[in-house]
């Protein structure tokens, strides 16, 4: 030991100086700044500020100033009657085991500032001090390590003597700036002793807040600092007071209610928590999945500092929050807080989701008091006010066809209201995508599409389900799409709104458009980050055939085909296709078990097993907005040899914006002509269609033709969207103006793609979904093409019956005449639409037209036949 050494050691007492000597092996510590030395500005006497009291604290600073060469602040502060050159702000009682008591620091401050008054030449120098074991959230240690971990409770003496032995050796000592109590004081100018001692203890305890928030990420301890501020905020305690009276209660019944309501609600964050899911769900993951991947991660995150960012990912599975958590977690960004639907609060696993971020909100906000409401958006608005990234799914529930649902926007007009009630701090949507291989809930998903009623989120439920755990899941993408600012959003639809001081329960007129606008752009970016793994093309190919099955050599083209289009037509930059070729997304298909190899002497088929088909549909649902274009141009060559490129176009124009609004496509009606176009020309090159007369002329090879074929499984996979578009429109026709409402066409068109399904192939479970048919029938009042009378009845535009014409293109014959045979105004049908809820067919019914749909499938047979001599090109 040097003799500088020994001299600063016996500053201290004995027994100070045998703790340090027992502590030293247990910790190793890193300063910040590594020279903390070159901070100090003067030879004024240094007196040290650490944040929370403690023995332990006291020695690590003791040893941090000793090897940095720093005044030891174990020696009297000179000037004073301080015995040490160190004080606390928040400061324990004496009980080893007790709860821990904040005492003012005020006492300290008032002996400072009494030994400079009255002599002008004294200074001292206040140095801050902040100490942390264990703070690396990243680091990857033992499970009681992450448990014992930095966080912002001031935990007792027993506790930190645990988080030494086992964090010990990653303690940081960071060492602030000096700050000069005598310019402190000559600017304070003539001030009360008191005020200035608080207004010190203030200023530090904002400086501490702001470097542990740094080192260990934001205090998000909800119970300890939101709670109270939601419950005090002036919206709150009206909607507490009106309740009292409306409910004839006492006021602090209303606030117990309201308070409860909270608790509910809250996350009660936890690092140590998160940090130790963080190392169960990686052995989790390993054992689930084969791989996870991120794709334009480092976008997303240089795009988020100076943000409050939002991510609002598609929704396939519960699993869904869970690896976006880990991912951000693992990859050193904060962890969001989620917003999870009550029905997940379940015993012992609902405190887990809630000590790891989540925030839990009821289904409904119309049942139940109206102070539930008022109480979530305040939450909700001092998430954004502090900060905080949130994540939450604007589609409401889990997508049960694999397609993106119709957003709901209550979430998204909480956000918006939150922000511009103090807008300081920007809001940043950053939509993600999500791509599996194979649910966890496929069988779940199944059943309820056949009508099966959803199963409710039990814990014994959750246990049965731990079977799923014994199967692999493939690889999973998580695929970062073109974040989304709110505020040119808002500039343009208002310009003057920075100056509308917005009321909890107002309602700008032009709040509507920005959320429409809005929850439409992130839908549309999260298509526009599509992963397209092996499965996807699989799922594309093979359920567009009527058996689901196909020659090895046919199915390896046609995935050649696919890869190909997606290669020299990319949907959008952002857009990750699989690397593997189609040889080995065959073999790979297989060894995941979606599809089966029957040998055969002529060569192998490959097929897909019945039970497996309506899983699959999911995937091929996840990507169908990527082949939309190719789809169409396909399906305009199903029943016609030949037609003219403008054609193609025209009708195209005309179809798109029903298409757009189910897929979220992201062109405008020009952006979309020119795709086709390209796409043509993609078709042309490959040999699929043969342009005449300087190109204004397609034509397309005969049935048996290969490339004709290849056509054909293009145009299947949105055929069914064209076949539902006309089952609305004939439905309509047929009945003639005023004479149903939407709800009843609603009923007949679910009614009639049931029959059809029973009559035809078996069709995809969202052929006949009544949400699919509602979002049409909409936008067919929003191009003015549909309204409603005086009465509720539907009339429409004479442009409606141009499109059943149009149709002629592209449905076959037989199908066109099914449809109105259906829709036709028979009592059957018009007796089952008055029926609210429409059931589903039963095993019966398709039992008994088993004979009828092998009649039908040879008329289609010699229809298709017929369609291939016959020059049908139109325009």
């Amino acid at each position: 030991m040097t003799t500088a050494e020994t001299t600063y050691r016996s500053r201290a007492p004995w027994w100070f100086n045998l703790a340090g000597h027992l502590l030293e092996p247990w910790v190793r510590i890193r300063r910040d700044p590594a020279e903390p030395a070159a901070l100090l500005k003067s030879d004024a006497p240094v007196c040290y500020v650490i944040e929370r009291d403690g023995f332990s604290d006291a020695l690590i600073l003791d040893r941090a100033c000793r090897e940095a060469g720093l005044p030891s602040p174990m020696q009297p502060l000179l000037h004073t009657r301080r015995r040490r050159s160190v004080f606390a702000l928040a400061r324990r009682d004496g009980e080893v085991f007790g709860r821990n008591r904040a005492r003012s620091p005020n006492e300290p401050f008032g002996q400072l500032l009494r030994s400079i008054e009255g002599f002008p030449d004294r200074d001292i120098q206040i140095v801050p001090v902040s100490i942390y074991v264990g703070r690396a959230p990243t680091r990857e240690t033992g499970w009681f390590s992450v448990l014992f971990s930095e966080n912002w409770v001031m935990v007792g003496r027993f506790r930190r003597m645990l988080a030494l032995l086992l964090n010990g050796r990653d303690t940081v000592v960071h060492f602030s700036a000096p700050v000069s109590l005598r310019e402190v004081l000559n600017e304070a100018g003539e001030v009360q002793p008191q005020r200035f001692a608080r207004k010190m203890a203030r200023v530090l305890r904002t400086h501490f807040r702001r470097i542990r928030a740094a080192v260990i990420g934001p205090d998000l301890s909800h119970r300890r600092t939101v709670v109270d501020a939601v419950l005090n905020a002036e919206p709150v305690r009206a909607a507490i007071t009106a309740t009292a009276v409306k409910e004839n209660i006492s006021y602090a019944k209303s606030w117990q209610n309201a308070h409860k309501m909270m608790m509910e609600i809250a996350a009660d964050y936890s690092h140590p928590v998160v940090r130790s899911a963080s190392f169960l769900l990686r052995n989790f993951w390993n054992k689930l999945y084969d791989g996870i991947t991120m794709h334009h991660f480092d976008k997303a995150r240089a795009a988020a500092p100076g943000y409050e960012v939002v991510y609002v990912p598609s929704h396939r599975s519960h699993a869904d929050y869970l690896l976006l958590s880990y991912q951000l977690h693992a990859s050193g960004v904060v962890v969001p807080h989620i917003a999870a639907g009550v029905n997940l609060n379940l015993p012992l696993i609902g405190p887990l989701l809630r000590r790891g971020g989540a925030f839990f909100l009821r289904r409904s906000f119309k049942k139940g008091s109206a102070l539930y409401p008022v109480v979530f958006n305040e939450y909700v608005a001092q998430l954004i006010d502090r900060g905080v990234p949130m994540e939450y799914f604007i589609e409401g529930g889990r997508s049960r066809t694999g397609r993106l649902l119709a957003p709901r926007a209550g979430m998204l007009v909480m956000t918006v209201r939150g922000f511009l009630r103090a807008p300081r701090r920007p809001v940043l949507f950053q939509p993600v995508y999500i791509g599996y291989e194979k649910l966890m809930e496929g069988k779940s998903y199944a059943g309820e599409l056949s009508g099966q009623p959803k199963e409710k989120e039990s814990l014994i439920g959750l246990i049965r389900g731990l079977g799923v755990l014994r199967q692999r899941y493939g690889h999973v993408a998580l695929n970062f799409g073109e974040p989304i600012e709110l505020t040119p959003l808002l500039d343009a639809a208002s310009d003057s709104w920075r100056d509308t001081v917005v009321d909890p329960s107002s309602k700008p007129e032009w709040l509507n458009k920005v959320v429409d606008d809005l929850s439409e752009k992130i839908q549309v970016n999260i298509n526009r980050a599509a992963d397209v793994n092996p499965i996807n093309l699989l799922a594309l190919a093979l359920l567009a055939t009527p058996k689901h099955a196909m020659a090895e050599s046919d199915l390896l083209a046609q995935l050649d085909l696919m890869k190909a289009l997606l290669e020299e037509l990319p949907y959008s930059e952002r857009m990750t296709l699989t690397p593997m070729d189609p040889a080995a997304i065959v073999a790979y298909g297989e060894q995941m078990g979606w599809i089966v190899r029957v040998r055969h002497p002529l060569g192998d088929v490959l097929t897909v097993e019945p039970e497996q088909a309506v899983l699959l549909s999911y995937f091929r649902n996840n990507v169908l907005h990527l082949t939309a274009c190719a789809a169409w141009v396909a399906c305009c060559f199903l029943n016609n040899r030949r037609m003219t490129r403008a054609s193609i176009l025209r009708l195209g124009r005309i179809i798109y914006p029903f298409i757009q609004n189910e897929l979220f496509l992201p062109w405008d009606s020009d952006g979309f002509g020119t795709q086709l176009q390209a796409t043509i020309d993609f078709f042309v090159r490959r040999g699929l269609l043969e342009a005449t007369g300087e190109g204004r002329l397609l034509e397309r090879g005969p049935g048996q033709d290969d490339a004709a074929y290849q056509l054909k499984v293009i145009a299947r996979s949105l055929i069914q969207a064209f076949e539902r578009y006309y089952i609305a429109i004939a439905a309509l026709a047929k009945n003639g103006p005023h004479t149903i409402t939407a709800a009843e066409l609603e009923n007949v068109c679910t009614l009639t793609a049931q029959r059809l399904s029973l009559l035809n192939e078996p069709s995809a479970p969202e052929f006949f979904d009544k949400a699919l048919f509602r979002g049409f029938i909409q936008k067919l009042r929003e191009q003015r093409v549909v309204w409603t009378d005086d009465n509720g009845k539907l009339d429409y535009d004479t442009a409606l019956e141009g499109m059943v014409r149009d149709a002629r293109v592209i449905l076959a014959r037989e199908m066109r005449h099914s449809i109105l045979k259906i829709t036709g105004n028979d009592t059957e049908t018009q007796r089952a639409a008055a029926e609210p809820d429409a059931a589903p067919a039963s095993a019966e019914e398709t039992v008994n037209t088993s004979e009828e749909l092998h009649q039908r499938h040879v008329i289609a047979e010699h229809h298709e036949h017929e369609h291939e001599h016959v020059d049908q090109s139109k325009d």
